[in-house]
């Protein structure tokens, strides 16, 4: 065999890779690699060791508190441990899409199981939702047949636990989340940090019981109903966007102009974006003078994809087509 590759090449296999190469450099194309994948791999290991840890967290923080709730009869703390046991459960679907997104695409999700982080969300907002009806039914009948609150200083002291539990999760969700770029991770962290602030707040509603206000426990009950809505609205938001292939607009302006500045690139049409569970995900025309060579045109996709993996955070892949700019 000749080693260079050409001695004994015949007319129509030269043909043929021919067409292959302008076919591959007209329609669009990734240019994915086994470290990329493998990188993707590491960041679902990763986000899955800090649910671990973390559902481990809220789920001793929540027993802790619970144990206390039978012992003193508060509202307030009884809302918060169940908001507590909810959030703990959060991340039992998220570590499911998690792993599920780790599969490999197939014949039939060509895309990939990545949207399973976005459906995890889904259910996230409910598990939200429930805890925010729980909590509420519980401070209003509580407002109607008030109970005696027993061992104020035991309901402070659950409320200092509950505070740290949340915390020290919240830090580690919020920074695994932001290094892996997954916002649902990032979301449920920030969601543990608020629920820090509602133990807070039941260390208050022990305060006004303790000074001749029995109402002040129910009452505070409701004040961490309104803040689970809160942080419910921002979570829903955060999934409808991103169940509607929602990117922020100057992602989208960024991508355009870095595309733009590559040398060779006349102009940027029909860009796309989209979010798959932690990853972003490109599609885009670019025009190119007619005259360039299939090789030449190949070159110009290749430096565009990695000027926007430079510039665009969680870019996945760019599928970049060319086309020949016009007179």
């Amino acid at each position: 065999m000749n080693p260079t590759g050409h001695g004994h090449d015949q007319p129509g296999s030269r043909m043929a890779r021919r067409w292959h190469g302008i076919r591959h450099a007209i329609t669009p194309h990734s240019h994915e690699s086994s470290g990329r994948v493998d990188r993707a791999l590491e960041t679902s290991r990763r986000g899955i060791r800090a649910l671990t840890w973390s559902f481990a967290g809220l789920l001793v923080t929540a027993c802790g508190q619970l144990a206390l709730v039978a012992f003193t009869g508060s509202v307030a703390l009884l809302g918060d441990t169940f908001h507590n046991f909810a959030d703990a459960l959060t991340a039992l679907p998220l570590g499911l899409a998690f792993l599920l997104g780790r599969r490999a695409a197939t014949r039939r999700y060509t895309y990939g199981f990545g949207r399973a982080e976005d459906l995890a969300g889904v259910v996230v907002v409910l598990v939200i939702t429930a805890s925010a009806a729980f909590a509420a039914a519980e401070a209003i009948d509580r407002l109607l047949n008030p109970r005696p609150v027993a061992h104020l200083w035991v309901v402070a002291v659950a409320g200092v636990i509950g505070f740290a539990g949340n915390e020290l999760v919240a830090r580690h969700r919020i920074t695994v989340g932001r290094q892996i770029g997954s916002a649902a991770l990032v979301a449920d962290g920030l969601h543990a940090r608020t629920d820090g602030f509602t133990s807070l707040a039941v260390i208050l509603g022990a305060l006004g019981v303790a000074f001749g206000f029995p109402a002040a426990d129910p009452i505070i009950g409701l004040l961490i109903t309104a803040a689970i809505l809160v942080v419910l609205r921002d979570a829903a938001k955060e999934v409808f966007r991103r169940l509607m292939d929602g990117v922020e607009p100057a992602t989208v302006d960024q991508a355009e102009q870095t595309a733009r500045a590559v040398p060779g690139v006349h102009d940027v049409a029909n860009l796309r974006m989209r979010w798959i569970g932690h990853r972003l995900h490109a599609e885009l025309a670019i025009r190119v003078d007619r005259t360039l060579t299939v090789d030449q045109a190949h070159h110009l996709a290749h430096e565009v994809e990695a000027q926007l993996r430079q510039t665009t955070p969680r870019l996945a892949s760019a599928n970049i087509h060319t086309e020949p700019a016009t007179a």
